[in-house]
This record gives structure tokens, sequence and C-alpha cells, in this order.
């Protein structure tokens, strides 16, 4: 690869490369977690769902830039529902998008949307049921986006059914997707579907909160707050007054019992990756790394609940390795998990909050 200096910053130059080769050199420029979760399922699964992560980041890329206006990021997510679907009109759609990207977004990001027909050309390679998997995935983020982009966030999000909600749309729905497709890759997965769905959605969102818990103070840069107002205002605190300088015992109080609450849905995510196969080691491990990276970023959090930047909660690489490891070691033993996922995360509960984890949040709202 390096022979022929094939790069992101050339787009042209990756037309060289195998649809395999491809996906991958654009997974490592737009996600460093997912380029390393990915290649670990098995080879069945890994391009459709490489393609199915690419096309998520597509529509992250619409909601996050900061150049379109609420009307724009409607109107591209609904353009790009149709071109996921169909299959077509992917060209004029990243002709069109494309000069609308401000340097805020990544350049990794910038070349995915040049790029989109290959990836779109990629998607519709792939059977009938595994095509609408991504499809309404893809539908479900794309419609419940926006819903949330046209809202004022400066001071967080009314409820906490309103960040369930949230996190159906951007991650739950992912969940959901990735369930279909391992049914659809094993029978012997098949067998737990209903249930494995339900899961899947809690999984989608343990993940989710744990990322808006730790960039906090990344989105407040930008005047976005995800944290629900309800959970602070019966702690005493208005999310209104939220700042890096915040140092009040209220707002901690709050943050720690959203960490309890995250902590609830990735316990259901221990649940679900023990249902699978404990021969289907690559997929355990592309669901325990990030199980494991999620509860060690809550303890981190946990344990430094008065941190003023996300760099500060940031996993170290010895702990991505130390995940990596201990899954290796114990991975297909679910009674060894179940002890040490209580192990690590026994600080994270708190003792006198209750949650009940609802099911699939927002199929009905679409």
């Amino acid at each position: 690869m390096s022979e022929t200096r094939i790069s992101l910053d050339d787009p042209k130059s990756l037309s060289q490369l195998s649809d395999d080769d491809f996906q991958s050199l654009l997974l490592e420029g737009v996600s460093r977690t997912f380029a390393l979760t990915i290649p670990q399922l098995p080879t069945k699964l890994y391009g459709v769902v490489a393609n199915a992560y690419l096309l998520c980041r597509i529509v992250d890329t619409i909601e996050d830039e900061v150049s379109l206006s609420a009307a724009q990021k409607k109107y591209f997510c609904s353009e790009f529902i149709d071109v996921v679907k169909t299959g077509v009109n992917a060209e004029p759609f990243a002709v069109e998008l494309a000069p609308l990207l401000s340097e805020q977004t990544i350049p990794a990001e910038h070349t995915l949307i040049h790029v989109l027909p290959r990836v779109i050309q990629i998607t519709h390679t792939f059977d009938g049921e595994q095509i609408d998997a991504l499809a309404r995935c893809v539908e479900t983020m794309a419609g419940g986006m926006p819903v949330f982009q046209a809202q004022d966030l400066h001071g967080g999000l009314a409820t906490l059914a309103d960040l369930d909600r949230y996190c159906y749309y951007v991650a739950g729905c992912v969940g959901e997707m990735l369930a279909k497709l391992f049914c659809h890759y094993s029978p012997e997965i098949a067998r737990h579907r209903e249930e494995l769905l339900t899961l899947s959605v809690s999984f989608g969102q343990g993940l989710q909160m744990t990322n808006i818990l730790k960039d906090i103070w990344d989105d407040a840069q930008r005047g976005v707050c995800w944290l629900p107002q309800d959970i602070f205002t019966e702690t005493g605190f208005d999310l209104n007054n939220l700042s890096p300088e915040t140092n009040d015992e209220h707002f901690r109080a709050g943050l720690a019992h959203l960490i309890s609450i995250a902590h609830d849905h990735l316990h259901n995510a221990l649940i679900y990756t023990q249902k699978l196969p404990a021969h289907e080691t690559g997929l355990r491990n592309f669901c325990l790394w990030a199980l494991g990276m999620a509860v060690l970023t809550l303890k981190k959090i946990k344990q430094n609940l008065d941190f003023t930047h996300s760099d500060q909660v940031k996993i170290t690489r010895k702990s991505v390795k130390a995940t990596i490891l201990a899954t290796r070691l114990i991975g297909r033993n679910n009674t060894l998990l179940t002890l040490l996922f209580n192990v690590t995360g026994r600080e994270l509960k708190t003792p006198d909050w209750t949650y009940s984890i609802p099911s699939s949040k927002a199929k009905s709202d679409l």
C-alpha cells in the first residue's frame, strides 16, 4: 500500500484498493476505535459492518457540520436515506455536500464524502436482508438526528426520556442493526434474535452515554449539552449555569446518577455478549473490547467528577491493551466475564438510584 502512495489526502488514489482495503483505510481515518474492533469480526461480517459504520459516519458528519443550518442538515439527511435505500444519485449527493464542509470537519471525513459513491456501491453488493438492515438503521438515525438539531441544546435535554430517545437515534438503532447482521450470519445466534434486539438497544445507549459524559466540556464549547435537565433539577443544579469552571456538589451528584444509568446499560451489553456463542471469539472480542473500554472510561469519570476536559478522563493505551488481554484470556467464560465486570465497575453504581431501562425507545416516533 505504501509503494503506491495511497492516502486519504488523495481520494482518487483510493480507487486502486480492493473494497476491504478501501473501507479499512477509511475506518482508520475516521475512527481509531472501530478500526481496531471491526477487524476482529469474522470475514463474512467484516465488509458489511465496516460499510455500515461508514454509512453512519456520513450521517454523523452531516449532523456535526457547523456550517450547515438545521434545515440543510434535515435536507441532506433525507436525501441520504434515499441514496442508501436505492443506491442511486450518490454522485450528485456527494458533489452537493462536499463543498459545504468546513475546516472543522476532519480531513478524513472530507475524503469520506468525496468517495461516498463507492461506499454506496459497496452497500449494494450485499444481499437484500443485509441492505435492509443497513438502510433501516440509516433511516432511523438520519430521520431522528434533525429533530434534536433543531432544538436549543445550550441548557441540555428536557428529560431523561429525551436522552433515551436521542441515544436510540444515534446508537441504539446501530445496536439493532448489528444484532440483525449477527443473526443473518449465524442461525445459532438467530435463536436469540428478539432478546438480542432488545439488549442491543441498551448496549448502544451505554456506549453513547459514556461518550456524552466524557465529552461534556467538548460539547459545551460548541454550545451543546446532551445532559437531561430533570436529573440535575432533582439534585439541585441548573444546567443553564454549566461551565468548565463549575464546582458544585449538586452537579457532581447528577453526574454520578448518569454514570450509574450508563453502567446499567453496559450490564445489559455484557448479557448480550454472553448470549453469543463462546466459539464466536471474533464477535465476542468486537463486543467486549467496546464494553471494557466504556466501563474503564466511566470508572475514570467517576474518580474525577470535577474534570474539565475530555483528555482528563480518556483511558490510556495501557488500559486498552489490558482490555484486549483480559478478553483473550477469559472471553469465552461467562462466569469470569461477569466477575470481571462486577469487580471493575463496583464503584459505578449509585446505591440509592434506580432506573428502569426502557425497551426499544423511539421506533414509534418515526
